[in-house]
């Protein structure tokens, strides 16, 4: 180790993507790096593989970002890392005040994240730059919904629907006309996302207040992401990977690749929305489905980490002479998995209680450091 040792915050520790991340932070090669893992959920794998631990509340909470001022001013970390799309605007707002207690946020500014979070005014933004988009429609009554429908093609074609602003897969249908409910029944998991314009309508009729939705040209082809490092809307680093076995909303295997058109069109998104730090620009076919203001799935290198270079952009420790060097890096033959693991512990009271699992054991009581907090 050859480099000062850092202390990381790491918020939402809890999600998919954690495990990997916290592991792969630590495995640096460069330094020590200490994580205070925070969630609202007390068994969050964070508690695990993290150095300590803390309750939060949800992001979505009036009272998230004061618990999250009190742990920053508390702890004195060298950076705050923000995973969950329900945490970068609330803490976008209060970057500033953060930053004033030492801590590097790595987060953008409020009004890029606010276009992303919500997918409508996202498809606005970008009408005017060569990004090819989706056909979108935004009814604002049942009838509209209806009308909207058969204008993208419905029943000769499916088209799809979903809340500008919702998180992951929540609230996203395609409408066919042709659905089998038997063998969707009898075949299909219960997660299945297909549905008839005419089950929409009987569950929309009487409704008091027709939702905010986007309705969508369903697009077909291979989903691919490019996860970038973005500095004031200039596309720093990026890998492209596929995403493939999409299981209730998460791909759970991705190959690196090359796709130069589809790195073109991010380079035009983060500079129309003005994007900062992490972000995971998701196509399907070569066309935009969304963007995510986070870290995502990220498939590491032993050369290439994207978020510890994005640490060291925000320390100062990567210049922009050596960016070249480092995309050169990025191999279009790797190949990842999701799987899922687990960890184990006895409910007892007080502290100390040993909880195991592949990569060691540690003690599930000790939930925010020395003093237990």
């Amino acid at each position: 180790m050859t480099l000062r040792p850092l202390s990381i915050i790491l918020t939402a520790s809890g999600c998919p993507g954690a495990s990997t991340l916290i592991r792969m932070l630590k495995d640096n090669g460069e330094r020590e790096v200490r994580i205070h893992a925070l969630d609202a959920r007390p068994d969050a794998i964070g508690r695990f593989l993290g150095d300590s631990f803390s309750l939060v509340p949800w992001g979505t909470s009036v009272d998230y970002i004061e618990a999250l001022l009190q742990q920053v001013e508390r702890r004195r970390p060298d950076i705050l890392f923000v995973q969950s799309s329900l945490e970068v605007g609330p803490v976008s707002r209060r970057k500033d005040e953060l930053e004033r207690l030492g801590t590097r946020v790595l987060v953008g500014e409020p009004g890029g994240i606010d276009a992303c979070n919500d997918k409508a005014a996202m498809h606005a933004a970008l009408l005017d730059t060569p990004v090819r988009q989706p056909d979108l429609i935004v009814p604002t009554s049942l009838d509209e919904f209806v009308i909207g429908a058969h204008r993208l093609g419905y029943p000769e074609r499916p088209v799809c629907f979903k809340p500008p602003v919702a998180k992951g897969s929540r609230g996203f249908r395609v409408l066919r006309a042709d659905v089998d409910r038997v063998r969707h029944l009898l075949c299909e998991r219960p997660s299945d996302v297909v549905m008839t314009l005419d089950e929409f309508v009987s569950l929309f009729r009487d409704a008091v207040e027709f939702p905010r939705l986007m309705l969508m040209e369903y697009v077909e082809g291979v989903e691919h992401t490019v996860d970038a490092l973005v500095e004031d809307g200039r596309m720093l680093l990026q890998q492209t990977k596929t995403r493939e076995a999409i299981d209730t909303g998460l791909a759970m295997a991705f190959r690196t690749v090359e796709r130069p058109d589809l790195v073109a069109a991010a380079h035009h998104i983060c500079r129309a929305l003005q994007l900062d730090w992490f972000v995971n620009i998701q196509f399907k076919g070569d066309r935009l489905l969304e963007v995510n203001p986070r870290v995502s799935t990220f498939v590491y290198q032993e050369d290439f980490n994207l978020p510890y270079l994005g640490i060291k952009r925000a320390l100062g420790e990567l210049s922009d002479d050596a960016l070249p060097g480092l995309q050169a890096r990025v191999r279009s033959s790797r190949r990842t998995v999701r799987y899922y693991d687990q960890v184990f512990w006895d409910a007892t009271a007080g502290s100390g209680t040993a909880a195991s699992g592949v990569g060691g054991t540690r003690g599930a009581g000790d939930q925010s450091g020395a003093d237990g907090r």
